[in-house]
């Protein structure tokens, strides 16, 4: 397999707009499953078209293998790349669908029939390849088109969002697919996704983009655990982090009389050096309700949601919006007041810009 570097990658589509990807620095470990995350527009699928060679950038670098190949023609990098619509051909059966890459790279036809036979099966629709695309269901046209893919045994597998257009439960049981095939090819494989789901059960690394701009990359544990700013943490986590406003207020030197205040919200923060406004940043799992008047503050109910093995209860607390994520069925009603409780343990602090305060 190949590893994957871009340096100070910028992608801009005329001289007016706000460039798509932005001095874009990232490197992609050989073998590794590197997922890019991020919403609608933030550059994701730009930097992973640019790697396929499909975009040219205006500025920076595309490397695979410490080989430079900003402006080497797509057919010549030996990669692979999985689109969100399949791009199958419709008057193909599968079977050749599969077989087009090798037949354009002058492949034997007894080559072809062995690695199409083989990619098949291990993907299971070998009883399907004398179909065409429009008698498939949504994923076994998905296998189909990692089929077409897996047959060039590239060095780097580019996948941009092959799973949105499924339903949720098959989604779910594909990415534990493509995760099992991963390891078993040990690819090289750039997954683009806006699923926080997706990222977090299916990446080694995910790399959060936002506005053109990479805000953070590492693990799912050190993404979710420290988020580098406010834009990071509310991408990881359902329902998303909790995110207050407010200010630090105590004596200098002493972290115990350090306060958090919001609203009717007091919260101690161990913050010896800091004053004036700040964020916090609390995940529902680590809010509970308690006693009206027994904890860091009230609020009122606004919607419960019973999901059986949890409840979820949106509150107003002091005029900002908080999430509780309760364990079990929780019997609390709309339109009540309750006590909140905040797990000091599981507090993440911000500046006033929402960036990371160390």
């Amino acid at each position: 397999m190949a590893s994957v570097t871009l340096r100070g990658l910028t992608v801009s589509f005329d001289a007016a707009s706000q460039a798509a990807v932005h001095d874009l620095t990232l490197e992609v470990l050989d073998g590794e499953l590197l997922v890019l995350l991020g919403p609608s527009g933030c550059g994701k699928t730009t930097a992973l078209r640019c790697i396929a060679g499909l975009e040219h950038p205006a500025a920076g670098d595309v490397l695979i293998d410490d080989r430079v190949v900003t402006r080497v023609p797509p057919a010549d990098r030996n990669v692979a790349m999985v689109f969100q619509n399949y791009a199958l051909y419709p008057h193909l059966t599968v079977a050749e669908n599969i077989a087009f890459p090798l037949e354009v790279r002058g492949a034997t036809q007894a080559d072809i029939d062995r690695r199409v036979a083989g990619v098949a099966a291990r993907l299971g629709i070998a009883d399907l390849l004398e179909r065409r695309p429009d008698q498939l269901s949504g994923g076994q046209r998905q296998r189909a088109a990692l089929a077409r893919a897996m047959v060039r045994e590239p060095a780097v597998f580019l996948l941009d969002e092959p799973l949105s257009n499924l339903d949720a439960n098959l989604r779910v049981e594909l990415r534990a697919e493509l995760v099992a095939l991963h390891r078993a090819l040990g690819a090289t494989m750039v997954y683009v996704t806006h699923d926080q789901g997706e990222a977090m059960t299916m990446g080694q690394r995910i790399a959060v983009l936002h506005e053109g701009r990479l805000r953070q990359v590492g693990t799912p544990a050190e993404v979710y655990q420290r988020p580098a700013d406010v834009f990071v943490a509310r991408s990881l986590g359902t329902p998303a982090m909790n995110i207050l406003a407010g200010r630090a207020r105590g004596t200098p030197d002493s972290i115990e009389d350090r306060m958090f205040e919001s609203g009717s919200l007091r919260i101690p923060v161990a913050l010896p050096t800091y004053e004036g406004e700040i964020q916090i940043g609390v995940r529902p799992e680590h809010v509970g309700v308690c006693a009206v008047d027994k904890g860091a503050g009230n609020g009122d109910i606004l919607i419960v949601e019973l999901l059986g093995n949890e409840t979820v209860v949106h509150l107003n607390a002091g005029g900002q919006p908080l999430i509780a994520r309760l364990p079990g069925l929780v019997d609390v009603q709309v339109g009540t007041r309750v006590g909140l409780k905040v797990d000091r343990r599981h507090l993440h602090l911000f500046d006033a810009s929402g960036v990371r305060i160390p």
